[in-house]
């Protein structure tokens, strides 16, 4: 769906209620972290790329079609099966109109430091949330290497022309905060300039983009820099080849139905190739802590990337304090964590938000708002989220999505053990991430209507 018709579309509202145990096994969609980066390194290859079980999302599917409008052939060759023809690092092509990411931060803000690296000029576009969000802390660094930024809103945001370095430079770049799109944009920017580009984190981030990088043959390294921090060094000008990519499981995706598992009595669900990346696992600490049953079996990797299967039973679960460098490992998930919260016995301190407030709406506040709306109580002091769990949560509340895929999936998970339904104002924005979530639900046993 594009901007436009987004626009034009009525909302679908929807209403999850309390239902009986949910089980069965599952596969739940593709990595999206890694269908973005599949896609995008593919493209900037030599050779052909083979992607399998990529997320068919409309988030992924834009950055294919930026891919395509950038000179790269991509095609689909059967169900959540891709194939790249990749142009070499520094080969795109001036696109012929706007680049439309649709509600994809990840893919406009990688696609940036993409095309960063070319000498080409290219327009970046999207629907009103991504329309609303910052783009500056992406354009600094970019425009370090040699890029330059044309017409843009205020505050760098989007619609906005981005034109590529004739001849980019690598930088030494500090990240101001955690954050894996800002070092994957200066990375991906990185591979067309000669010498060394490295980036360090004070508090490290995801490292999908590292290794795939290595995977698809660049030259980079990764050290430990300080007590939580990483310094990764990339070599410039590489000349990447094509690969076979395997995409496993989205862990933030998982987080949905693992919760619901959780916080539905009786309920025993199996899921099948999560991925593990110690960056990522964040959410299954937390709940482990909190006293979550999480097995874990048949553990394997493909592309530099761990994967597993996971077997969520019902729990009794506690509230607990998550420390602030826990984060990045799971920034996605906080929002589905409160709905556990809310469901513990105890009070759970979440620290160091200030990321949420950054992503597809303010999401410490829209999170807050969820769960108020629906008799739990929660505070939101600075940038941590602190939720009073009973054990219960009285429901009956109506939930503004804000646009936000993951507040729609987050409230209706809270309806299916709460005491009265929930209510979301619409759920069209789930198909960004999780189009099958609605169907995929339903045939667990969760009730919605």
């Amino acid at each position: 769906m594009t901007h436009s018709d987004r626009l034009a579309a009525r909302p679908t509202p929807l209403e999850s209620r309390s239902s009986g145990s949910l089980t069965g096994k599952v596969r739940v969609p593709g990595d999206k972290s890694i269908s973005h980066r599949a896609l995008i390194l593919g493209a900037l290859s030599v050779g052909q790329t083979t992607i399998s079980g990529l997320l068919e999302g409309e988030d992924v599917l834009n950055t294919a079609k930026s891919m395509q409008a950038l000179g790269a052939k991509v095609e689909r060759t059967g169900p959540f099966a891709w194939q790249v023809l990749g142009v070499g690092v520094a080969g795109f092509a001036q696109p012929a109109s706007p680049l439309d990411f649709g509600n994809s931060g990840t893919g406009c803000r990688l696609v940036m430091g993409a095309v960063a690296g070319c000498p080409i000029s290219a327009v970046f576009d999207g629907d009103a949330s991504l329309r609303s969000r910052p783009m500056r802390r992406i354009l600094d660094p970019l425009e370090l290497m040699g890029a330059r930024t044309g017409e843009a809103k205020e505050g760098g945001r989007l619609p906005l022309t981005l034109h590529g370095a004739r001849d980019p430079v690598p930088i030494l770049y500090r990240t101001p905060v955690a954050s894996a799109q800002i070092k994957s944009a200066v990375l991906l920017a990185g591979l067309a300039a000669p010498g060394v580009t490295t980036v360090i984190e004070q508090e490290a981030s995801r490292d999908h983009t590292e290794l795939m990088l290595k995977h698809f043959g660049a030259q980079i390294v990764s050290t430990s820099e300080g007590s939580h921090g990483r310094k990764i060094a990339l070599t410039g000008q590489p000349e990447l080849h094509g690969a076979d990519v395997v995409v496993p499981a989205d862990p933030s995706s998982a987080a949905f139905p693992i919760v619901a598992a959780l916080i539905v009595e009786g309920s025993d669900i199996v899921f099948s190739d999560v991925m593990t990346n110690p960056l990522r696992t964040g959410l299954l600490t937390t709940l482990r802590e909190m006293g979550a049953h999480i097995e874990e079996s048949d553990v394997r990797g493909d592309a530099g990337e761990p994967m597993a299967t996971l077997r969520v039973r019902a729990s009794k679960l506690r509230g607990v304090e998550v420390p602030p460098e826990r984060a990045p490992s799971m920034i996605d998930e906080y929002l589905v964590l409160a709905v556990a919260a809310a469901f513990a016995e105890g009070t759970t301190i979440m620290r160091g938000l200030q990321e949420l407030r950054v992503k597809e709406s303010d999401r410490l506040e829209a999170t807050a708002d969820m769960l108020r709306v629906n008799g739990v109580k929660v505070e939101v002091a600075g940038d941590d989220l602190i939720v009073e769990g009973r054990g219960h949560v009285p429901g009956g509340g109506l939930v503004a999505t804000h646009m936000d895929h993951r507040i729609a999936m987050s409230a209706l998970v809270m309806g299916l053990a709460a005491d009265k339904p929930v209510k979301i104002d619409d759920t069209s924005f789930i198909a960004t991430s999780f189009p099958d979530f609605i169907p995929m639900m339903r045939g667990l046993g969760a009730e919605f209507s």
